[in-house]
């Protein structure tokens, strides 16, 4: 059974235990060896989202499965370390909310745990008002959020890190 609570400062390094584990495992089928490593750099834990009260943890049974969250800033991806990061105030009547740092703990998969995670996400965003989502999705993650209605917004390449790791922006209304 899947349950959900808000993330403390005191669940960061289980946190990014999962996250380094969740790149390393996850990502291998959609990116070569030197885009995996190099998705540390770009991805990863914005604990300003831990802070703001919007990033969950997910537990099944006890053990950690995941987490993410959402923001009502501008940042759209990217971790504490990432470049080019923005804590501006989104208006939620012309803003989309943002979806941020999902991952699942590879054990995981396939169990409802990003499902959970995006209703928890949609659920509080439109609780503040906001009318749509957005998202910066990898590869490996773009089957889940397209089956939760995400539609492509557009695909592109970060090479911030040195590495070309494609992703996709997607968005969604609220409903």
């Amino acid at each position: 059974m899947l349950t959900h609570r808000l993330a403390t400062n005191d669940d960061v390094p289980a946190l990014t235990a999962l996250m380094t584990a969740a790149i390393d495992v996850l990502q291998t089928d959609v990116l070569e060896p030197a885009q995996v490593a190099a998705s540390h750099a770009l991805m990863g834990l914005d604990t300003t989202l831990i802070d703001d009260g919007t990033y969950y943890v997910i537990d099944a049974d006890g053990q950690l499965a995941g987490c993410g969250g959402w923001s009502r800033r501008a940042t759209l991806y990217g971790g504490n370390h990432t470049a080019g990061r923005s804590d501006a105030a989104l208006d939620p009547r012309v803003d989309a909310a943002r979806v941020r740092a999902m991952y699942t703990q590879p054990g995981f998969t396939r169990r409802g745990v990003g499902r959970l995670i995006l209703t928890l996400c949609e659920e509080a965003a439109r609780s503040e008002g906001f009318r749509r989502l957005e998202l910066m999705a990898t590869l490996a993650g773009r089957p889940l959020y397209a089956s939760y209605g995400f539609q492509e917004v557009e695909e592109l390449v970060d090479t911030t890190t040195g590495a070309a790791i494609p992703l996709v922006r997607m968005a969604k209304a609220v409903s």
